[in-house]
């Protein structure tokens, strides 16, 4: 008799009140002021940021490049034109379940992958939409009033103008450079700059690998590690080539915290150009050490087909997502294109 009225009184408590399902609210994911990354189902009061979510494809990324809009100059010279918005608001799943408040130019990062011939006039458009204040230095050689130093610009539609001749030779990197700097890059305001030699380069498939870190809990040590943003993407998605083709990586450098960083390539060797600025190759090894915002080119070919990793050889970082894997095919139906790059 017991057994039956506890089993009356639990039917008539489901009737009278809801489950905990029925009664939950949508989830929002925000911002905290220290910047913890929050989700919940109850009431969000004076939050930072809302939700927006970014999307970003790190192999779409891997091969773009903005030659931006090219003219000519009375004097001959070749202008290209850049936009780059700055933005702090967005939020990136950057592994399952692991959201992060990332700050980006042109919306992604890494932001853009800007390219020029040494010589060029460039000309970026700089509009920061971003609730702090922001600016872009470009490693490289230019005056000292284009440096992104000393010129704030200010938050919520800022502009500033950067102009200067492409030079040197090589790739470099792009930065915010506002204090503390850390916090800017570490949550993302970086991309890469090519200045393509007026020479040309050998024709190859050409590639951008941005190394960089994710501190998720704010404690200035990094939770992940990873080639173009995303933690083992490229173990996920191995990067297809050609054997017995030319393949040429522009790696930088931008892992804050950590002093060094390296790029290790099994199965091959490659030929190692720092910070690309000779046509010539200063190494020819499988691994090279990179502190921080160093950077240079590799180029090596595949012989034999098959699966090739590349990852940091610091494991702690490979363990934590810097690892990937070039997928090496014989496609005899596809050529080495003359791409005119720089163009």
């Amino acid at each position: 008799m017991i057994f039956i009225f506890l089993g009356m009184f639990g039917i008539s408590v489901g009737l009278i009140f809801p489950t905990i399902s029925e009664a939950q609210t949508e989830q929002k994911t925000f911002v905290t002021h220290t910047g913890g990354v929050i989700t919940t189902s109850g009431e969000v009061i004076d939050p930072v940021y809302v939700e927006s979510t970014m999307e970003f494809d790190p192999m779409e990324y891997l091969r773009d490049f903005n030659y931006g809009k090219v003219s000519t100059l009375p004097d001959g010279t070749t202008l290209r034109e850049f936009t780059i918005i700055a933005e702090d608001d967005k939020i990136m799943e950057v592994s399952p379940g692991v959201f992060y408040n990332v700050w980006t130019f042109n919306g992604t990062v890494p932001g853009p992958t800007i390219r020029a011939t040494e010589g060029d006039l460039v000309r970026i458009q700089f509009i920061n939409n971003g609730s702090k204040e922001h600016t872009i230095h470009f490693h490289g050689i230019h005056p000292a009033e284009m440096d992104g130093v000393f010129e704030i610009v200010g938050s919520g539609g800022g502009k500033f103008t950067y102009e200067f001749r492409a030079g040197p030779v090589g790739v470099h990197p792009y930065h915010c450079h506002v204090m503390p700097l850390e916090e800017h890059i570490v949550h993302g305001l970086y991309g890469v700059f090519i200045v393509d030699p007026k020479e040309k380069r050998a024709p190859a498939d050409e590639m951008v690998m941005v190394l960089n870190g994710l501190d998720t809990d704010f404690d200035t040590e990094n939770n992940f590690y990873a080639a173009n943003t995303i933690p083992f993407y490229y173990q996920h998605h191995p990067i297809q080539i050609n054997t017995n083709e030319l393949i040429r990586v522009y790696v930088v450098n931008m892992v804050e915290f950590d002093p060094i960083n390296n790029f290790h390539l099994h199965g091959n060797l490659y030929h190692y150009y720092p910070t690309g600025t000779d046509t010539v190759p200063s190494f020819y090894t499988d691994m090279i050490t990179l502190s921080q915002t160093e950077r240079g080119i590799m180029e090596f070919e595949y012989i034999y087909p098959g699966k090739y990793l590349f990852h940091a050889h610091k494991v702690e970082f490979s363990e934590k997502g810097w690892v990937g894997i070039f997928l090496a095919r014989d496609n005899p139906s596809k050529p080495i294109e003359d791409v005119d790059y720089g163009s």
